[in-house]
């Protein structure tokens, strides 16, 4: 039996590695910090808040100096000058707790552990506290909580094991009549503070990944919702000009029956655009079917024009909503998507009132306005006090609106009113042949409903 030749194994990573590795990762995280130099709170919406850790810090270091040096001389006998520069190293650079913590954390813990050696070199009482002073410790755990907000766990973490190191390198060096209750006690309380100054700092994190998760889902929640209000549109506007389509392929078709004496060219040319009209349509039906959602059937009835705002009215009136039409007699020609676009935008209009204010006077006016068509929806405040229907919308029907009028070529006012009621007004260009240049006959209705 032949066997195949099997390639060297591949290397294991052993302890001693893997440790080398954390070691490495651990002095990277304590030579660098994991934030910009950016003050805690900066983003904070309140002046007062972004100015907090540097009144805290200001209080710290104004406290904390001198009471070290007090500490230093006249408990533990070291010479003035010597207590003032130990307390200034050790205490100072606690201002830079508010936007360099971690390299505070290098100028604060290599003084803290000078001032240790110090103390040993004086003589001991029986209530003295070594390696870290009261005043030292405890400012080193303002300093822990610092890192514990601002750094990430592998630094804080880095943080722990070096106070803990020394702290027992210290208490192994010490004399035995030595008290280094401090040496054990730091670490302790040290871990606490850094537990919860992560547990807030990721806390934190969370509730400002979620503020930003929850701004993206709203920009796409409105980015969807253009889009499918483009794609209805789209849909809708397939019939209307499918229809124009089909005419003029019928016209060009029959052009040579209905005409006598047309010469050859001529008969071509109609041949080509009946032609270029059947493709046309042909690609129309296959965009529509990519406008489509899966599952979905196309329309069938007809759309819907200022000839049925009457109907539209009526139906509001039976659903309990006090609405008025004034329709002017004489609109001219209007283009098929000025007609579509004005039915739906009242209707979408009609249907925001029913939803958010419930039994409010609604005046509908669709008339000629210097060469364009005017729709204006205008209703009242509710007529009860009672809950809507809708307290907040989907913005559909507004957005629905713009984009009906953005592709007319018209302008789209919509606002509330000094009274609690809402305006919609929409102007949409007309044919120059068909518009009246004289302003509505019908007079627009009352802002006070």
């Amino acid at each position: 039996m032949s066997t195949s030749p099997a390639g060297p194994p591949p290397p294991a990573d052993g302890l001693l590695s893997a440790a080398r590795r954390n070691l490495r990762e651990l002095a990277q995280g304590l030579s660098h910090a994991s934030h910009p130099s950016t003050p805690l709170l900066a983003e904070a919406p309140k002046r007062w808040q972004r100015l907090l850790p540097y009144v805290v810090v200001l209080a710290l270091t104004a406290t904390f100096i001198p009471v070290t040096i007090n500490v230093l001389t006249s408990q533990y006998g070291v010479p003035g000058a010597l207590a003032g520069a130990l307390g200034v190293a050790q205490s100072a650079p606690l201002l830079m707790l508010a936007h360099r913590p971690l390299q505070a954390w290098w100028i604060i813990f290599p003084a803290d552990i000078v001032g240790a050696l110090v103390l040993l070199a004086h003589p001991d009482e029986r209530h003295d506290v070594w390696p870290w002073i009261p005043p030292v410790l405890v400012a080193y755990l303002f300093l822990l909580l610092a890192l514990g907000l601002r750094e990430t766990r592998r630094t804080v973490v880095g943080v722990w094991l070096a106070t803990g190191a020394v702290g027992l390198v210290l208490h192994l060096i010490a004399p035995a009549d030595r008290n280094t209750g401090s040496a054990l006690l730091l670490p302790i309380l040290g871990a606490v503070v850094l537990v919860i100054g992560g547990a807030v700092r990721e806390r934190s994190e969370a509730t400002r990944r979620l503020a930003e998760q929850e701004t993206i889902s709203e920009a796409e929640r409105a980015q969807r919702t253009l889009l499918e209000e483009r794609t209805r549109i789209a849909r809708e506007l397939h019939d209307v000009v499918a229809h124009h389509m089909s005419v003029i392929t019928v016209q060009a078709d029959s052009a040579p029956y209905r005409i006598s004496g047309l010469s050859e060219p001529a008969q071509e040319e109609f041949a080509s655009i009946a032609a270029a009209a059947r493709e046309s349509l042909g690609e129309m039906r296959r965009l529509l079917s990519v406008l489509r959602s899966d599952g979905t059937e196309g329309d069938r009835s007809p759309q819907p024009g200022l000839s049925r705002l009457q109907q539209l009215v009526e139906a509001t009136v039976r659903a309990g909503l006090p609405a008025e039409l004034a329709l002017a007699a004489e609109l001219g020609e209007v283009p098929s998507a000025v007609d579509l676009s004005a039915y739906r935008i009242v209707q979408e209009a009609l249907a925001n009132v029913v939803r958010h204010a419930p039994g409010a006077r609604t005046r509908v006016l669709v008339a000629p306005d210097n060469g364009h068509l005017l729709v204006l929806v205008v209703n009242g405040p509710a007529a009860t006090r009672a809950s809507p229907l809708e307290t907040s919308g989907t913005g559909h029907g507004l957005v629905g609106m713009r984009e009906r009028v953005r592709l007319t070529g018209g302008t789209l006012d919509t606002g509330p009113l000094p009274d609690g009621g809402f305006r919609v007004a929409a102007r949409m260009p007309l044919p120059p042949a068909a518009s009246p240049v004289v302003s509505p006959s019908v007079p627009p209705p009352s802002e006070d409903l």
